[in-house]
């Protein structure tokens, strides 16, 4: 293995004029249970640029490695700097530690909120990329007891790497609000990565989907599964879905609630338009809505991916793909959601 990788480096919460390219960064080694892959892909989520610029807020309690702590904290809690960023991970293994039952050369990848459960925090979890190094890099380590292996997915690297937060997510999603088949839906942000991998997943239960995006994109959205299309800005009907799967927020809020019929369930696990929002709590309660916010991920929710995944059933849009080290290019792309779907980043390959 060589001793130096390429990557990008966080140096701080800020712009991205904190993102740095370095060609000197120490390639992890395996220990006890651990797994060292080298990155074939990596996607781009909203939530490498919520932790870069500091977005999830949380108390600071002190680094325990030695790196300066990011005034905002990470994802799921304190930073250290400089951090490897990175959560949509596809990978090969090229090196293990002990005790680890999983062979060089397997195709693997791993959701992006990792479960680290205890008895008094039954859905504590650390994400990659924010409290761990992630895919940003030539090479990534891991924890074998994290990672699922897809060498059988007829799916490519690229593809996968598209799934881990977006469709995690919206599997997520799916399962707490309990959407099955026959129930109608309506899903926000239908045109981007976690919306459109909730069309494709609620459209596989058998639901039928109402997906909310603008004109331009309404053809995208149907070709993920959804019967009917919702004019981004427009308000739903009251009373006509069984389940709204949020990842906007915003001023919207109030009207998706009311969308509802009673017994509805609500899910969200996003506020790109916004994370403060007014609403009736007589709308809520007289009409017994269930809210549910969705950020742990049961082993099992992911599991069911990589099922999906391995018998080729789920396909992400991938609108585009950057080497790794245009990453502030990708991450303006992503921002202006000028593209359906999923962007990707491709870090350096080994040559032949």
């Amino acid at each position: 293995m060589p001793e130096l990788m390429k990557g990008i480096y966080l140096t701080a919460h800020g712009g991205p004029e904190v993102l740095e390219w370095r060609e000197d960064i120490p390639v992890p080694r395996p220990n006890v249970g651990q797994v060292l892959v080298r990155v074939l892909a990596a996607g781009v989520n909203n939530t490498d640029i919520n932790t870069r610029i500091g977005w999830y807020a949380s108390d600071v309690t002190g680094a325990t490695d030695g790196g300066e702590v990011g005034e905002a904290g990470g994802h799921a809690g304190a930073l250290t700097f400089p951090r490897i960023q990175g959560g949509d991970l596809c990978g090969r293994v090229v090196a293990v530690g002990d005790a680890v039952d999983l062979p060089i050369g397997a195709r693997i990848t791993c959701p992006i909120n990792l479960p680290r459960t205890t008895k008094t925090a039954p859905t504590a979890y650390i994400a990659l990329g924010s409290e761990k190094d992630g895919a940003f890099a030539e090479y990534c380590l891991v924890d074998a007891a994290d990672v699922y292996d897809v060498s059988a997915s007829p799916l490519s690297d690229v593809e996968i790497a598209a799934i881990p937060c977006a469709f995690g997510t919206a599997e997520n999603l799916l399962t707490r609000a309990g959407v099955s088949e026959g129930q109608s839906v309506l899903i926000t942000g239908a045109s981007g990565g976690v919306g459109l991998a909730a069309v494709q997943l609620a459209a596989l239960r058998g639901a039928v989907v109402t997906g909310q995006t603008t004109a331009a994109k309404a053809d995208v959205v149907c070709n993920a599964g959804a019967t009917s299309i919702l004019e981004r800005g427009s308000d739903p009907a009251p009373a006509c879905f069984d389940a709204v799967i949020d990842v906007v927020g915003g001023p919207a809020f109030a009207t998706l609630i009311r969308a509802l019929k009673p017994a509805g369930h609500y899910a969200v696990s996003g506020a790109i338009a916004g994370p403060i929002v007014e609403a009736d709590l007589r709308e809520i309660y007289l009409p017994d809505i269930t809210l549910h916010g969705c950020t742990y991920q049961p082993p099992q929710v992911f599991a069911r991916l990589v099922a999906l995944m391995n018998e080729g059933k789920i396909r992400p849009l991938v609108s585009k793909t950057y080497d790794l080290c245009m990453i502030k290019e990708a991450q303006e792309d992503f921002m202006s959601k000028t593209f359906p779907g999923k962007l990707v980043l491709i870090p350096p390959q080994e040559t032949a």
